[in-house]
């Protein structure tokens, strides 16, 4: 009886080393990793990275995601250092907010387009809209241009002959036969409730906010930004951090075609992928 107990606690004993062998085996496995903390937007931007976590675990980075839901404090955390990158802005507003707050950041590579979609619950069409309709858009002086630049290609206004149309302003109307009232007062994530509330008679929301409350920016809107649009969604680091590895794997990987096709599938065209920009 004794030899029989003592050749079963002799295999808990090396059942329970080979358990914590393969525990520790795990562990130094995880802390083989490279951590690499990325600040995004709910949607799209951590929806993709989302997908990309696991295709980067393999090229042995271990990617954890911070969601912000609006457009100050990302650029904050990076520049203290709480995030290796982030992932929320388009060009003209990152190179703004290197200008007016002295960050030095980098581009460390474009990864898609959100197309500014223009939404009304009044009117079916731009055509539609009367003398003197009221436009509720973003108080981000960086979306500015994008915006009028949106109302010019629909011909309801014109801008100065020669103007930088990714700086322009409301000074920049030379032409607005319709009178239109552009009330730029409002903070980014509230165009959406501004919309559903009936507020204004058009409303201009970027596709990321439009998304978020279950809009389809190429159903719902009664006019779209086309796929050429300068406003890409970058990668943005600390100015130098560009060339590290982990930076480069996580810019390749949301540039691979697993990702860009997941991206049109997901969005179906309300997020645009790009390959480099």
């Amino acid at each position: 009886m004794k030899k029989w107990l003592g050749i079963f606690i002799a295999s808990l004993l090396i059942v329970s080393l080979a358990a914590c062998g393969s525990k520790n085996s795990s562990s130094n496995s995880d802390s083989k990793l490279t951590k690499l903390v990325v600040g995004a937007s709910n949607t799209p931007h951590a929806v993709i990275l989302e997908k990309a976590k696991p295709i980067l675990k393999k090229k042995g980075i271990d990617l954890q995601i911070e969601k912000y839901t609006d457009y100050v404090i990302p650029n904050k955390a990076l520049d203290s250092g709480e995030l290796d990158a982030n992932y929320f802005q388009h060009i003209p507003y990152l190179e703004q907010q290197m200008k007016d707050n002295g960050y030095k950041f980098a581009n460390a590579g474009g990864i898609h387009i959100e197309p500014m979609g223009i939404y009304s619950k009044k009117y079916k069409s731009l055509k539609d809209l009367p003398n003197g309709a009221k436009i509720l858009m973003s108080n981000s002086v960086a979306d500015h241009g994008r915006i009028l630049s949106l109302f010019e290609a629909n011909g309801l206004i014109k801008l100065k002959p020669g103007v930088d149309k990714t700086k322009a302003t409301i000074k920049d109307i030379v032409d607005n036969p319709k009178h239109l009232k552009f009330d730029y007062k409002y903070d980014p994530a509230y165009l959406t409730t501004a919309y559903k509330h009936g507020e204004g008679d058009a409303v201009v929301i970027n596709s990321n906010f439009a998304i978020d409350v279950g809009l389809n920016p190429l159903k719902d809107s009664i006019a779209i930004e086309g796929k050429n649009s300068p406003y890409v969604n970058v990668i943005a680091v600390r100015k130098g951090d560009e060339n590290k590895k982990a930076i480069k794997t996580l810019v390749d990987v949301l540039h691979s075609k697993e990702i860009q096709d997941f991206i049109l599938k997901e969005w179906k065209g309300a997020v645009v992928p790009v390959s480099a920009k």
